[in-house]
């Protein structure tokens, strides 16, 4: 576990997403001294709104900013071929200095597969479509002559430069799945990157971790942990309605049938409470081994919520 707790930011599409406004937040989350600045990676979730490409964004993240960590949390494996996402991510890690944190999933959001054409296979196929591209990046980063031959995607003969350096991009897996979620945390992940869980449910997670890990025969201390919350709190009451709104715009819209009851009962429901609340929450996640809490900033046309978080909650959470 990490001797202090850290605190990063996600940006996510409950707000329409510009360029200009992009780089106003990766300046404002770099000098407000958040650890991380994380992108989900979605053509659109909830209502399609303006956004900006994620990929192409993290390369005004690496010269925008000089120490905070940045990435996707998390990047399907069936939106992009993997050898294409494989040299991205290091061209990102010789930009960045080893900043970038390359997150990949398995992908959970079939409507955006239907919408922009993209196939979305059952769960067995994503998964082993996730171990074969991470087998397949590691082979295209370290070797002058990557091969693989799995049976979705193949190189013959790679010598992707700049190759990084051992242990670089990192990797971060998101989910909480038992089986093979944790498997492949177990076998590949430098960080495992959790949904919003209660600590009762976080620590059943930890204990499939274990379990894998010392099947592999690795130390689950290796493995950075941190968990997304989808806090809708601010410094006043109009910045919690218009946050709590956003995610409701991007979780629960109007018209989709879904409710706030629904998303809470899916494990994505929002997190509401006073600050004492709060440390008192994430420190029970911090007994458990938690690293980093990551805070969706859903208002970012604004900068009142995380200069708040930063003066009036961050300073408590580092202190679990």
């Amino acid at each position: 576990m990490s001797s202090q707790l850290d605190v990063g930011i996600i940006i996510g599409e409950a707000t329409p997403l510009t360029w200009d406004r992009w780089k106003h937040v990766c300046q404002l989350i770099d000098r407000l001294g958040f650890n991380s600045l994380f992108r989900s990676d979605h053509y659109y979730n909830g209502k399609q709104k303006e956004a900006i490409d994620v990929y192409l964004s993290f390369v005004i993240a690496a010269e925008t900013t000089s120490r905070l960590r940045f990435g996707p949390l998390v990047t399907p494996v069936t939106f992009r071929e993997p050898v294409n996402v494989g040299r991205m991510a290091q061209q990102l890690d010789a930009l960045s200095g080893g900043r970038f944190i390359l997150g990949l999933g398995a992908g959970w959001y079939p409507d955006e597969h239907e919408v922009y054409g993209l196939d979305f296979p059952a769960p067995t196929e994503r998964y082993d479509r996730l171990e074969e591209a991470i087998a397949l990046m590691k082979e295209l980063w370290y070797s002058e002559n990557g091969t693989f031959e799995g049976n979705y995607y193949n190189i013959k003969g790679t010598n992707s430069k700049p190759h990084p350096p051992p242990g670089r991009p990192e990797i971060l897996i998101g989910g909480t799945g038992p089986r093979r979620t944790m498997r492949i945390v177990a076998e590949h992940a430098h960080e495992w990157n959790a949904t919003p869980m209660l600590p009762a449910d976080y620590k059943k997670s930890i204990d499939a971790l274990e379990r894998h890990c010392a099947d592999v025969g690795r130390d689950p201390a290796e493995i950075r942990r941190s968990m997304l919350i989808f806090a809708t709190i601010g410094p006043d009451e109009r910045n919690e309605d218009l946050a709590l709104q956003r995610f409701l715009d991007m979780m629960a819209p109007e018209g989709s049938g879904i409710s706030l009851e629904d998303a809470i009962a899916a494990g994505h429901g929002p997190w509401r409470g006073s600050v004492e609340e709060l440390l008192d929450h994430v420190g029970q996640l911090r007994a458990l081994g938690l690293d980093e809490v990551v805070f969706e900033h859903f208002c970012h046309e604004e900068d009142d919520i995380p200069e708040w978080i930063a003066a009036e909650v961050k300073p408590g959470l580092e202190a679990l």
